[in-house]
């Protein structure tokens, strides 16, 4: 299968590494011609959603029920499977891009490269940026964009106010554009602030959310594959001020804590 490296929209970061990346399978190039018409309710994108999410399950390595991946990510998160109203799964993929994303259908995956160098409450703030994607409707505009590149649509069917049936090339096509999607720097902004509020209301430390953002920025500030990291990043802010962000918020709160110089961890956190 072909394997494509992509940078994920949802936290702001992807970082590959000598290992194996995400693996969208062969998804033909196709280009969409729109659909201005088209309706595209919450109900479609939960649909759509779960078939690019299926689809990206089974092309990439997912950690099994005893993996110390699934092990640790379901002692953190399994209470939050019905989180602000949403109906949220989760599962890791053992690839070396180091990111999470959250998809309309409520689906969270969390790569097990992030898992390596994130601790245990930088992953509670990860993880409630992306649960805020799903609660702020993100992701439905993300998979309808997808959608659309997807569809490849003629010029009479552009007219359709209804979604067609994707066959499965078309699926991984989706499952790409989606994976290459962004998110507005509003949007991204609005997602760290839910991330924020889920670790307080959950007594979690906040200062979790400041400690990885800095350590996406020390990955943005390194020089492994800097043209696309930095390219995906102009889309959104900046992760040094996401930071500094928290951190205001957090000594308004009198919940800052100083965690010293924050660094890359030199051995993995999952084991």
């Amino acid at each position: 299968m072909k394997k494509i490296t992509v940078c994920l929209m949802l936290i702001g970061a992807m970082y590959s590494l000598q290992a194996q990346k995400i693996n969208l399978g062969k998804a033909v190039d196709v280009v969409s011609k729109g659909s201005k018409a088209l309706t595209f309710t919450n109900e479609d994108a939960v649909k759509l959603s779960k078939e690019s999410v299926d689809y990206m399950d089974k092309n990439n390595a997912v950690a099994g029920p005893k993996d110390p991946y699934t092990v640790r990510l379901n002692k953190l998160f399994s209470k939050h499977k019905s989180q602000d109203g949403l109906n949220l799964n989760y599962k890791v993929y053992k690839v070396s891009d180091i990111n999470a994303f959250a998809c309309a259908d409520g689906s969270v995956r969390v790569f097990s490269s992030l898992m390596d160098i994130m601790t245990d409450d930088e992953l509670l703030a990860v993880i409630g940026h992306e649960i805020g994607h799903v609660k702020n409707q993100d992701t439905k505009d993300a998979i309808k964009s997808a959608y659309l590149k997807a569809a490849a649509l003629d010029a009479a069917s552009s007219a359709s106010s209804t979604v067609a049936t994707l066959n499965e090339s078309q699926v991984g096509k989706m499952a790409n554009a989606f994976l290459d999607a962004s998110h507005s720097k509003k949007q991204e902004s609005e997602a760290d602030m839910y991330s924020y509020d889920f670790m307080k209301a959950n007594k979690y430390d906040v200062v979790g959310a400041y400690t990885a953002f800095k350590k996406l920025a020390l990955l943005s500030e390194s020089g492994t594959a800097q043209s696309g990291f930095q390219k995906m990043f102009n889309s959104h802010p900046d992760s040094n001020k996401r930071a500094e962000v928290v951190k205001k918020r957090a000594e308004k709160d009198g919940l800052w804590k100083d965690p010293g110089t924050v660094t890359l961890p030199k051995t993995k956190l999952t084991k």
